[in-house]
């Protein structure tokens, strides 16, 4: 089990606050005059001194707060109750625009015939325990085709109708393969487990999803980009997802008690698919976990959010990613996932079995654990090209 030590060291204690001036929102930092406290402070964006509070400010909002509070976290003490209290009333009041988001219903307009459509979906969804992203894009999905239907009764619709529908949407609203996969899936639980019609998709073909391979990072890159990582958190975060291959929902949740010291694994509960898996422990990130927790004293979750018994969100862990990797000039669409990518694929590189990592990866089918050795240099390295053998013997 990793040890939560008490920290030795003092630091001194900046607060940040919310403070309205000037008819504009701001955290007001009240900071001692300290020679790194200034120059991260001024390296912080749309920051501005007050003349009149003789403090740094910078715009309210979750982001700015997030920056600022890891930009100060590894020099100082950080007072942000204030902050929290702000932001928890701020939740409140937009409890209406998030249900909204996740609710089909409320956003999209659909004819009174189908009112009952998303309402017995759900429902179905939910007594099947489905995962709630699941459920968010399903219900999406057939919220979108009510919408499209409008005033025609979902429950009507034949296989020749359906494949109208599905051809309208690859053709005029030009929906990529994976969403027109994703918005079949959807159609097709309504149709066959709510209504239970369950021949009305077999003349349906599904288009052909594109095959693209997993983007991997170098073993040099990933050592470079992770080991020079100053923040301890972020740090933490990265060497953790890169060392295990997790996912970044993985990480953001695991728990201390997750982590085996003892038998040098970390328990994934309830991943994907609803499986628990054991990953391994690199001896490295437990002694970097282990500064950690002697610093940041997590009581719950191991990489804690800014609310106390909430986890690191995803989000913030994809931008740590891209701020480590944004010197190595890799492709804009490079994700967090890369890292579990680039885990699997130096696996096979350095002999694992593929029957290893699909079980180290959680994936249920071979198939998918395959994809790596499309990627792996072990192999295709070594083949030489002809133009370079018919040079080399020439020249």
């Amino acid at each position: 089990m990793l040890q939560n030590q008490s920290n030795s060291s003092q630091l001194p204690i900046v607060q940040l606050e919310p403070l309205q001036h000037r008819n504009q929102s701001w955290i007001i930092i009240k900071a001692p005059l300290i020679n790194i406290l200034d120059k991260n402070i001024r390296q912080l964006p749309n920051r501005k001194f007050s003349a009149t509070y003789k403090k740094w400010l910078v715009p309210l909002n979750k982001e700015n707060y997030k920056t600022t509070y890891y930009k100060l976290a590894p020099f100082a003490k950080l007072e942000t109750s204030k902050m929290k209290i702000h932001f928890q009333k701020e939740q409140i009041g937009s409890i209406a625009i998030s249900i909204q988001k996740t609710n089909p219903i409320k956003s999209i307009k659909i004819h009174s015939v189908n009112q009952t459509v998303i309402t017995s979906m759900e429902q179905m969804l939910q007594l099947k325990s489905y995962s709630n992203s699941t459920q968010r894009t399903y219900l999406n999905e057939m919220s979108q085709f009510l919408q499209a239907i409008k005033n025609v009764s979902a429950n009507e619709f034949t296989t020749p109708r359906l494949k109208n529908y599905l051809q309208y949407c690859y053709k005029n609203l030009q929906l990529s393969e994976n969403t027109i996969h994703s918005r079949m899936n959807a159609l097709k639980f309504y149709f066959e487990q709510v209504l239970h019609k369950e021949k009305l998709f077999w003349e349906i073909p599904r288009p052909k999803k594109k095959i693209l391979l997993p983007k991997v990072i170098s073993e040099e890159k990933i050592l470079k980009a992770l080991l020079t990582v100053k923040n301890l958190k972020h740090q933490s975060i990265l060497l953790t997802a890169y060392s295990a291959g997790l996912r970044v929902s993985e990480v953001v949740n695991l728990k201390i008690t997750d982590i085996d010291s003892d038998r040098m694994q970390i328990a994934i509960r309830g991943a994907k698919g609803k499986k628990d898996r054991m990953a391994t422990l690199s001896m490295y990130t437990l002694q970097i976990l282990r500064q950690f927790v002697k610093k940041y004293k997590p009581s719950n979750y191991l990489f804690e959010g800014q609310f106390s018994n909430e986890p690191y969100s995803s989000r913030s862990a994809q931008i740590i990613f891209k701020l480590a990797i944004k010197k190595f000039n890799l492709p804009p669409n490079t994700s967090f996932h890369c890292l579990r990518h680039s885990y699997a694929t130096h696996l096979l590189e350095n002999g694992t079995d593929l029957k290893y990592i699909q079980e180290l990866l959680g994936h249920n089918d071979i198939k998918t654990t395959l994809r790596y050795t499309h990627v792996s240099i072990k192999d295709l390295g070594k083949i030489e090209s002809p133009l370079d053998k018919i040079l080399r013997k020439n020249l």
